[in-house]
This record gives structure tokens, C-alpha cells and sequence, in this order.
């Protein structure tokens, strides 16, 4: 694996740490494989008892790459389909992967990254870091994650931040219901010990059962919201307001909405 790293201690904690830092972890096509192909890995595992979602560099995820987005946008119908759906069962194999999911989240967090959080069971995050869901500023929405951070945060204090694009600081992820936890830099890794150990005198079985009884309890996210989901992003890729917004961030100037 290029862009992600899975690692494993002597307890049966995982580390998948997103490992493209110098294009701000943002999610490509390679990085949407590899995490998906590293959920299963964790599913299938007979040792792993929780893992940690964590991002190396100065910022936990960018979102998706818009490189890649742009791709998509001049791909054929059948191609588009395909890629929005690697994402959206990536982010589902995440969300259901049979083991606690620990977000550390050492930096900003924005659009897909957003999601990423979503998915996790508890996130912890380090002082400072701001967050937003940017994709609108850019003629996209935030289709495939949309399920999962509507979940998350429900969907009144969703539409607070789900389509204004508006940066928000990490007093109000927590006030959102994003993040559980905030920690400074040098005692982040020590808070999300603290929300480790505590599976680690848990029956790996009956936590597994525990955390598939809540996700159906919640209503989950079902065949239906991410098949809708996948058609809103398609569909957004087509617009000309996409084509118009990631036209105008890589060329660095306002889109034209903004003038």
C-alpha cells in the first residue's frame, strides 16, 4: 500500500494512518482502494480489537482530491458511477468494520475528511484544528459522505455547517457531535489511549455485537441513502457549476459565482 499504512501491537491495536501528507491526505482513487481493501483486511482480522484512524503531516484529511475529482467529471458515465461508488463503499466498509474505530485527528479536516470522522466510533482531535464541509464553495456537494455526517450530527445541527461551506472551529465539532474528545498536540496520542484500553478488557465478540446493534438501532446508512447518494454526486460532477469551481481553484482565482 502507497498512500495508507496498517499496523498492528502486541494488543491487537491497529494504526491506519492516512500516508499522503504531502498532498494533505487528501482521498484519490488509489487511497479510496486502499482503505477499502484495509477495512476488509481489519473485518476479516482474528486479532485486531480496535483501530485507530489516524494522518501523518499537518492536516487530517483535505477531503478529496480534486485532481482525481476532475478526472471523474470528464470520464464516461459508466466510469463515474463506478468511482463515486469505490467511495461511497469505502466510507461503508469504514462505518462497519466489527471493531471500535478511534479517529485521531491531529489537524483540519475538511469535505471527505469530514467523513472520514463520521464513520469513526469516537474522534479525538488536537486543539486548534478547524473543520469544514467546503464542497458547495467549489460547485460540489457533499453527497457520499452526506449520509454518514447527517448521522453524526443529525439533521438539525447538519444544516448548520452541511452546505455553507463555513469553517468552524473544534468547539463546534464538539458542540456538532463530530468530535468527543479534545486534546493539546503533546497529549493527543495519551487521550486516545484513554479511549483504547477500556475495549481491551471487552469481549471482542460482544463488542462486535454491540457495535452492530447500534448501527441498526441508529437506522444506519442503507442500500437505498448510498445509492442515492452515489446519483447526487454523479449527477454534481456533470454540473457546470463543478466544472466552473475546480476549474477556478486550480487556476486560482474566484469562481464566478463570486465576483
Amino acid at each position: 500500500m502507497t498512500t495508507i499504512r496498517l499496523e498492528e501491537d502486541a494488543r491487537g491495536v491497529a494504526r491506519l494512518t492516512l500516508t499522503r501528507s504531502e498532498k494533505r491526505n487528501a482521498l484519490s482513487g488509489e487511497m479510496i482502494e486502499e482503505l477499502t481493501a484495509a477495512a476488509g483486511e481489519i473485518a476479516a482480522s482474528s486479532t485486531i480489537r480496535v483501530v485507530v484512524l489516524a494522518g501523518e503531516g499537518d492536516v487530517f484529511c483535505a477531503g478529496g482530491d480534486l485532481g482525481w475529482m476532475r478526472a471523474q467529471m470528464a470520464a464516461e458515465p459508466a466510469a463515474q458511477r463506478r468511482a463515486a461508488m469505490g467511495l461511497a463503499m469505502m466510507l461503508k466498509a469504514l462505518n462497519e468494520v466489527p471493531v471500535p474505530l478511534i479517529g485521531r485527528v491531529q489537524g483540519n479536516a475538511f469535505g471527505g475528511g469530514i467523513g472520514l470522522m463520521s464513520v469513526c466510533d469516537v474522534v479525538v482531535a488536537v486543539e486548534g484544528a478547524s473543520f469544514g464541509l467546503t464542497e458547495t464553495r467549489l460547485g460540489l456537494t457533499p453527497a457520499t459522505i452526506g449520509p454518514y455526517v447527517v448521522a453524526r450530527m443529525g439533521a438539525a445541527r447538519a444544516r448548520r455547517v452541511f452546505f455553507s461551506s463555513r469553517v468552524f472551529d473544534v468547539a463546534e465539532a464538539v458542540e456538532l457531535g463530530l468530535v468527543a474528545r479534545v486534546a493539546p498536540a503533546s497529549g493527543l496520542d495519551a487521550a486516545v489511549e484513554r479511549e483504547v484500553v477500556p475495549y481491551l478488557a471487552c469481549a471482542p465478540g460482544a463488542v462486535a455485537e454491540a457495535k452492530a446493534l447500534a448501527l441498526r438501532l441508529g437506522g444506519g446508512v442503507d442500500a437505498a441513502a448510498i445509492s442515492d447518494s452515489v446519483d447526487a454526486l454523479v449527477a454534481r460532477w456533470k454540473s457546470p457549476e463543478a466544472s466552473e469551481g475546480t476549474r477556478a481553484f486550480f487556476e486560482k482565482r474566484p469562481a464566478d459565482w463570486m465576483r
